[in-house]
């Protein structure tokens, strides 16, 4: 028998929680014992997931407010200290669409939904970093997605706002790693207000928000992963990773950039591939590579 994902005396903010994936986050991460401030826009919406809460045995309080809003997610978060000494738990959720060609995309509706994804999973970390560091614990998921990771067409606004998730996630996860603070990302494909109109009926029934909402749980326990993408969906999970090839050395020539090209195929060969632990390993490679080809021209001089 697996060991039971408990979250018991743990307190969570779920930003979006007034319905869709969000709500459906909230009420999992209540079943499971924590205590839950569920954030959204409009109160109402949340106070009927936190009724839902409190009605099913939980804890569990609504606040109203933008993820954008410094001052009202300061304020959020103070107000969750208050009232129940900490925050363990932060999953940023809350997001909207503007979808269309980046052609026909306005730069205002870019730069809100960047303003939105982005700014508001930042604000609101920035809310909780320091609290998690001085009690050596925390727990933060963001929400990516496919389009982010691999591309979509009529969201070149959502998906670089999902990648730069990704990006903030990897160096939140190496900074906050000697505090006790996990950070982790959360690609969903789930039915919700944002996929109405583009699924059939029994795609939308398979991915239903709670399909998605156990992988959450998992990234949040005290056992969780850090620097991890999880994808689910429909009961599938699956994780994504950022590579980087073994590569080619191409020595500095006027014909640089022929050469490059003649080795194209090598380049991109993924067989070999790594995961790097950190942005700089990048860095080390090449110059790792770099030096193997000096040694190798020097024992062939030498011979």
């Amino acid at each position: 028998m697996s060991q039971p994902v408990s979250l018991a005396d743990r307190v969570a903010i779920v930003t979006g929680a007034g319905g869709g994936l969000g709500r459906s986050h909230a009420l999992e991460l209540a079943r499971r014992g924590a205590k839950v401030v569920v954030n959204d826009l409009a109160i109402e919406g949340a106070r009927a997931v936190a009724d839902e809460i409190t009605g099913a045995g939980g804890e569990a309080f609504a606040i109203a407010a933008s993820v954008t809003d410094e001052a009202a997610v300061g304020a959020m978060v103070e107000q969750t200290v208050a009232r129940w000494g900490k925050v363990d738990i932060l999953v940023n959720n809350a997001g909207i669409l503007r979808d269309k060609s980046f052609a026909k995309m306005s730069l205002d509706d870019f730069r809100l939904v960047v303003d939105v994804h982005l700014m508001g999973a930042a604000i609101c970390t920035k809310a909780v970093w320091d609290q998690m560091r001085e009690q050596c614990y925390g727990r933060i998921v963001m929400t990516t997605s496919s389009s982010g990771l691999y591309g979509n067409f009529g969201q070149a606004n959502y998906g670089a706002a999902k990648m730069a998730l990704v990006g903030l996630m990897q160096t939140l996860a190496i900074e906050g790693e000697k505090y006790g603070i996990r950070v982790n990302c959360l690609a969903p494909t789930a039915a919700t207000q944002m996929t109405d109109g583009v699924l059939s009926q029994d795609a939308l029934r398979a991915l239903a928000p709670e399909a998605v909402s156990p992988g959450l749980s998992v990234l949040v326990s005290k056992d969780a992963p850090t620097r991890t993408i999880l994808c689910a969906g429909a009961g599938h999970f699956a994780a994504a990773n950022v590579t980087l090839t073994e590569g080619r050395a191409v020595p500095r020539a006027d014909d640089a950039a022929e050469q490059l090209a003649s080795k194209w195929q090598s380049v991109i060969e993924r067989d070999g591939e790594m995961v790097p632990a950190y942005g700089f390993r990048q860095c080390e490679r090449e110059l790792e590579s770099t030096q193997a080809d000096v040694e190798k021209v020097m024992a062939f001089d030498a011979a």
